[in-house]
């Protein structure tokens, strides 16, 4: 399932790399999908957890982007205490970044993040935008509209051959569709690895237990 404190600081390490702490959305986006993408080619799932859309502009993670847009709430902990608020077409790190406080991404994902860095993050905003134009084949130009992208397109396109697509992508969406489930409900959550996190609806606390990679026990009190 999406991982809000977990986007934030994906985004906070690439802004970390700037001397300046801040970056054009549209960059930051990019930089944001081609990890989740290499993610899923080298570990099978996603680091984020987010739901994958086509636009005009590229392929984007569309929490994340309203989160980037202001159109959504932050949760405690979640993007506001990292991002500050888009100024500009730019975001920026609330504060200086102390490497040991992304707490929730583990050390392969960390290295995903510094191989993206590497290899896209002298690229302008303009230039990575049209390097996933012509490279993500799992992005379909919207005509000015947008999209779902299936996870199983997009491990297609990172090479996985079409039953092992289909297997990679069941439980993420089956994970996705607990948080479209939740979202209907009204319950706001997010998940952070191993740790539970509650939120009310009406006079019922739901406590979520997971995992990284599954949602393995809902208890409501």
């Amino acid at each position: 399932m999406f991982n809000e404190r977990k986007a934030a600081q994906m985004a906070a390490f690439f802004l970390g790399q700037l001397l300046d702490r801040k970056m054009p959305h549209l960059k930051l986006m990019k930089l944001l999908y081609l990890s989740d993408r290499e993610a899923v080619r080298a570990f099978g799932w996603p680091i984020s957890g987010d739901r994958l859309v086509s636009m005009p502009h590229g392929p984007v993670l569309s929490q994340t982007l309203n989160l980037m847009d202001g159109d959504v709430e932050s949760q405690p902990g979640g993007w506001e205490e990292w991002i500050s608020d888009k100024e500009n077409h730019e975001l920026s790190l609330r504060q200086p970044l102390d490497a040991t406080a992304l707490d929730e991404l583990a050390p392969a994902e960390i290295d995903v993040l510094k191989a993206v860095w590497d290899k896209f993050g002298a690229m302008g905003k303009w230039e990575i935008r049209d390097w996933t134009h012509q490279h993500c084949a799992e992005w379909k130009d919207p005509k000015g509209s947008s999209f779902p992208i299936q996870y199983d397109a997009l491990a297609r396109a990172v090479g996985f051959d079409d039953a092992s697509a289909k297997e990679l992508a069941a439980p993420i969406q089956a994970e996705q569709e607990i948080d479209r489930i939740f979202a209907a409900l009204g319950v706001c959550f997010f998940r952070s690895s191993g740790r539970r996190y509650s939120s009310r609806l009406g006079r019922k606390v739901i406590r979520i237990e997971s995992t990284f990679s599954s949602c393995s026990r809902i208890r409501c009190r």
